[in-house]
């Protein structure tokens, strides 16, 4: 199996090492300013909505810009600020290798950066100065990174050899569209029908994490298992992958669209039962020395933790509606951020793929903080206890910001003594 990855030795600038004089570092590769962004942006959407939920500051027009409430607008930040960002960096950053689209970078990368900075600012003018035109601005703004990726990669992706990868089309659409309805919810008062356009949002990014999660953690824990003697690499099954694919796109139209409890129940389990098979398949168990493969293996574990919780509310279980959002996007996103996050940054700027003995410890500490924030809504802990989960959480993404930064912001590592790019392994 190939490490899908692995800068293109055939693309221009992969890898972002060798660029030209006097490029900017942070414009050679996708990942390098959205992982960049997302981190910081993280920081300030936690903090500023513990604050909120503590009490701390007040939101509303004339005070803090939080549109739609508090819990509107941390879910919408999460999924459209945080989670967007990373996915732009890792999903344009691994193209050229997947499907052999071309390097996204300098203008057409910081146009790219732009959009999204300005989807925060348009967003926010919505708080500032309350519903009106500022909300139509706001939607058109805070929609573009989506658009222009359609735009993008829609040609591209249609004519890969392997189509597959033009799933990735009808996801940035869902997501597109769900950023719209939330708009247009939010400037109605409709508080139920932005919450359903999140909801989408979110089973669109769990369809996706699904897509290319299922590619590329059992490709790379087959190669740890390869390496190491452990095992072979497990076979591609596609009746197995188009059954996890269609019982979760089911689920989630379920879900989104209201259907009774039973119903979900039903393609909740199925759609669980279809992932645990995967998930065993892939003896993720064996390489747990390998933390790069642990986070990912870690977070589908979190994905049917996701799955099961949304099963069994649906059969009556006493659990409030943060519990199975919560095990998807602290648990199975949080790991598997920061496992790819890691592995991005190593592979791209020339560095050995060695994790930095500390991912043990944040994967350990992302778990624990998704299981506090778990309990915390089971039990009605209260928002302090929300706070010091939602800190431990993000102090992960801290962390790695810290150890990383340097890596974004300078010219990758040449191979020693050449002055030529230090090729993947």
């Amino acid at each position: 199996m190939t490490d899908p990855l692995s800068p293109s030795s055939s693309a221009p600038g992969a890898g972002s090492a060798g660029a030209p004089r006097g490029r900017a570092a942070l414009w050679v590769s996708a990942f390098r300013p959205f992982y960049l962004l997302a981190a910081v942006y993280l920081v300030w959407v936690i903090l500023t909505g513990a604050a909120a939920w503590s009490g701390f500051v007040r939101s509303g027009p004339g005070t803090l810009p939080l549109p739609g409430g508090v819990a509107l607008w941390h879910g919408h930040e999460m999924l459209f600020g945080f989670a967007m960002a990373v996915v732009t960096g890792t999903v344009l950053t691994a193209l050229p290798s997947w499907a052999g689209t071309p390097d996204v970078r300098d203008r057409q990368l910081a146009l790219l950066a732009g959009l999204w900075f300005a989807g925060r600012l348009g967003f926010h003018v919505v708080g500032l100065w309350g519903p009106g035109i500022a909300t139509l601005v706001a939607a058109i703004v805070d929609t573009a990174l989506p658009l222009a990726l359609l735009v993008l990669l829609t040609p591209q992706l249609t004519r890969c050899a392997d189509r597959r990868y033009a799933l990735l089309l009808p996801v940035l659409a869902v997501l597109a569209m769900a950023n719209l309805v939330y708009h247009a919810a939010v400037a109605g008062l409709d508080a139920v029908g932005a919450a359903t356009a999140l909801r989408a949002a979110l089973w669109a990014l769990i369809v996706l994490y699904s897509l290319k999660g299922g590619v590329l953690t059992p490709t790379f824990t087959g190669n740890a298992l390869v390496a190491s003697g452990r095992g072979m690499a497990p076979t591609f099954r596609p009746a197995l992958e188009l059954a996890a694919l269609l019982t979760l796109v089911a689920l989630g139209a379920a879900d989104v669209g209201g259907a009774p409890p039973a119903v979900i129940a039903l393609l909740g389990w199925a759609a669980c039962i279809a992932q645990a098979w995967r998930v065993a398949r892939w003896r993720g168990w064996r390489v747990l020395d390998e933390p790069l493969v642990t986070a990912m293996n870690l977070g589908f574990l979190w994905l049917l933790a996701a799955l099961a919780l949304r099963s069994a509310a649906a059969m009556g279980a006493p659990l409030p509606e943060s519990a199975w959002m919560h095990a998807f996007t602290m648990g199975a996103l949080g790991t598997m951020m920061l496992g790819l996050m890691t592995r991005v940054a190593l592979r791209h700027t020339g560095r050995p793929l060695a994790a930095p003995r500390a991912l043990g410890v944040w994967l350990a500490l992302v778990s624990v903080a998704a299981l506090a924030r778990i309990l915390a809504g089971t039990h009605h802990l209260g928002a302090g206890a929300i706070g010091l989960a939602a800190l431990a959480w993000v102090g992960c993404f801290v962390a790695w910001l810290v150890c990383h930064a340097h890596m974004l912001l300078a010219p990758s590592l040449p191979r020693k003594g050449t002055g030529t790019p230090e090729p993947a392994p």
